[in-house]
């Protein structure tokens, strides 16, 4: 990054110098780890939601189909080698799984989600593993509230969700093998229709 002309005044000098650093050291990222849901495996879906999609409800895009692990927010990008570096050693301890979309179900009224059968046990101890990673590079991770579930549509208020539940609670979509978590930064409000747009940073393999 190219610095900024600074005045010959040693103290103006030193006064701004030491803000633009300041600013440089606190640059942050948005991120979260995942597990991207493969391209066949999402059609299926989108075949299955095309029907039900409307004007009341923000549909998310198959492009940003996911199942997030842990959430770690704003992260100085400092700690952002650390963080990959601990994710890789993470994912390594965990075999690859066997996962499948399945049910439906929501949040608060305000979020309408599909969810996941499969090899949950060993998915939810990853989820707490890519959590503590993230906690011990100082991101605010919580470990305890992990539910497996890929967002379809968002409610910009508190609606009744109940129909689309019931409609798509028989989805059953097929089976695919994850095979590695992916470090994600969302850029949000870059993406269409000022969506947030997902950059996968970093993708670390599970042990097969």
């Amino acid at each position: 990054m190219r610095r900024p002309h600074l005045p010959a005044s040693p103290v103006g000098c030193e006064h701004r110098w030491t803000a633009w650093e300041r600013v440089e050291h606190t640059s942050e990222v948005r991120l979260f780890a995942a597990v991207w849901i493969p391209f066949d495996v999402a059609a299926h879906l989108d075949a299955a939601v095309v029907a039900h999609r409307d004007d009341v409800l923000r549909w998310t895009t198959v492009d940003t189909w996911h199942f997030t692990l842990a959430f770690y927010g704003q992260v100085d990008d400092s700690r952002v080698p650390d963080l990959k570096s601990r994710l890789t050693r993470a994912a390594k301890r965990y075999p690859t799984l066997s996962l499948a979309l399945s049910g439906s179900g929501q949040f608060s009224r305000r979020a309408l989600w599909i969810g996941c059968d499969g090899d949950l046990v060993p998915l939810r101890a990853l989820a707490r593993s890519a959590a503590a990673a993230g906690q011990r590079v100082g991101a605010s991770a919580d470990q305890s509230r992990f539910k497996a579930h890929l967002t379809v549509a968002r409610a910009p208020k508190p609606t009744d969700l109940r129909p689309y539940v019931s409609t798509l609670a028989r989805y059953q979509g097929p089976t695919w093998t994850a095979d590695a978590v992916a470090l994600v930064r969302s850029h949000l409000g870059a993406g269409e229709n000022r969506r947030a747009r997902y950059e996968t940073l970093s993708t670390h393999q599970l042990s097969g």
